[in-house]
């Protein structure tokens, strides 16, 4: 075989290579390109849920305990991915069959009227409990019967105290000592008399004697075995703790007496209620034992703490009570007619499902579209709650039939998030055939690149040494 005829074979041979390593990549190019391109497959079940637990799936189609059949889930190909989590649409047929109704969110001007049993008691600052301030005994009594009507001053008791008996004798002795030393030339003497005397008909006011006596004493200079006790207002006598004769000390409650022309009207308002009630707020009353005659008040006062066994919060009311009509201990049906006013977006009560956790309603998005929402509560009146957030004015809320699309939404909802780690996988799936797809490629173009320094070498090989073409022969003897 001479020179020429190597050199065409080993010709011939490299086109034949490279003729069929060009086939090779493009028959491996039009493999991935058909893969890549090929029409997805018909739609399959990702898994397969109990029907009485959902929490229970299988990959695989089986039968429960019952004998019923799993359910399939797909993957959510509605088009409504745009859709907060948990939306739930519903044929208009079914939304009819179930009985959904929907209510309009809308601003409102909120007021509120509460109604409760009040018990009617004595304005504590109109109560007078006297008791002596000196030992004693009862000397003569001149109201001595409960319920009497006394006026400022009526005389209600006389009583013996060798303290005051004392008290007495300690005043006339300044008096005459006052008078003789009037003219004293030494002014020290006259201002010391004058100390003293001022000081006795001090001593004798701190210790309630009455006026009239002390200018009684005064005058006759004469020391009176029985002091009075007076009334200091108008009022009813309600409590009478001594009789005549009787011994007394400061502990001894001699009277109780108060003043009913003014009432106080205890209410218990619950905790819901109390955001509405401001001092000043208006209040009618009815009791039993007036029939037809409505009391008007007010509130006076919001006690700042709550009753531990009723959950409840005392509020005080005030009623005037001229003709006496209102009395201690009655009970009462009372209106409270808040005077606070909210302008707020209201929705109907029933349309809020409360959960423990958190309250939501579900908001119509279009027909037969619902999805649940999260809502801040407000104030509640008359059946109305006001939304502080999560809702706008004119959106559209169930108000009927919210709880069967509560179900379904939970159902979605755990769903969606059983589906969430399928994407992921098939999302990592995408990606690792096209990391092999891109594998492929460079294989290829490594491939070719590592064909050309050997092309370049068997032509080094035949330009420098004069032996190349019996190498070049050799080596293909061996590669084949």
């Amino acid at each position: 075989m001479n020179k020429q005829t190597l050199i065409f074979s080993s010709i011939m041979l490299l086109l034949g290579l490279g003729v069929g390593y060009w086939f090779s990549h493009s028959n491996h190019s039009e493999d991935h390109r058909t893969a890549m391109d090929m029409p997805k497959a018909a739609k399959k079940a990702l898994f397969y849920r109990n029907p009485m637990n959902p929490k229970i799936t299988s990959p695989v189609p089986m039968k429960d305990n019952m004998g019923m059949d799993y359910i399939p889930v797909y993957a959510n190909d509605d088009g409504n991915s745009g859709a907060p989590t948990g939306t739930v649409k519903i044929n208009p047929t079914i939304v009819q069959n179930i009985g959904v109704r929907t209510s309009q969110a809308h601003l409102e001007m909120l007021s509120k009227t509460m109604r409760t049993i009040g018990r009617v008691t004595y304005d504590e600052e109109r109560v007078a409990r006297l008791h002596p301030k000196y030992d004693g005994w009862v000397e003569k009594m001149f109201i001595d019967e409960t319920g009497e009507h006394v006026h400022p001053n009526t005389m209600l008791l006389s009583i013996y105290s060798p303290q005051l008996v004392s008290s007495q004798e300690e005043y006339v002795l300044a008096l005459k000592n006052a008078e003789q030393l009037k003219n004293s030339p030494f002014k020290d003497i006259r201002d010391g008399a004058k100390t003293l005397l001022a000081s006795a008909q001090e001593r004798l006011k701190l210790l309630d004697v009455p006026e009239h006596q002390i200018q009684k004493l005064r005058k006759t200079r004469k020391v009176m075995k029985g002091l009075h006790i007076h009334s200091p207002f108008e009022g009813i006598v309600m409590h009478i703790g001594v009789r005549d004769g009787q011994r007394i000390t400061p502990d001894t409650e001699l009277y109780m007496i108060a003043d009913l022309s003014k009432v106080w009207v205890l209410v218990d308002i619950y905790e819901d209620d109390l955001p509405w009630v401001e001092v000043g707020d208006t209040a009618n009353m009815h009791v039993s034992g007036v029939p037809g005659k409505t009391f008007q008040g007010k509130v006076s006062y919001i006690y700042p703490y709550l009753e531990a066994k009723t959950r409840t919060v005392k509020v005080r009311l005030e009623f005037d009570n001229p003709d006496l009509l209102l009395k201690p201990e009655m009970f009462a049906d009372v209106v409270l007619q808040a005077g606070k006013k909210v302008k707020a977006v209201v929705v109907p009560a029933e349309a809020i499902i409360r959960t423990g956790e958190q309250n939501q309603v579900f908001v119509q998005r279009a027909k037969g579209q619902y999805e649940p929402r999260k809502v801040t509560l407000g104030v509640t009146s008359e059946g109305k709650v006001q939304i502080l957030h999560g809702l706008k004015h004119g959106e559209r809320v169930v108000t009927s039939g919210q709880f069967l699309i509560d179900s379904e939404s939970k159902l979605k909802e755990a769903t969606a998030k059983m589906l969430e780690p399928q994407k992921h996988k098939d999302t990592k799936n995408n990606m690792d055939d096209m990391n092999m797809g891109s594998m492929d490629t460079s294989d290829d173009m490594q491939m070719e690149d590592m064909s050309m320094p050997n092309d370049m070498h068997m032509q080094t090989m035949k330009k420098d040494s004069p032996h190349s073409d019996m190498q070049m022969n050799n080596m293909q003897m061996d590669g084949m």
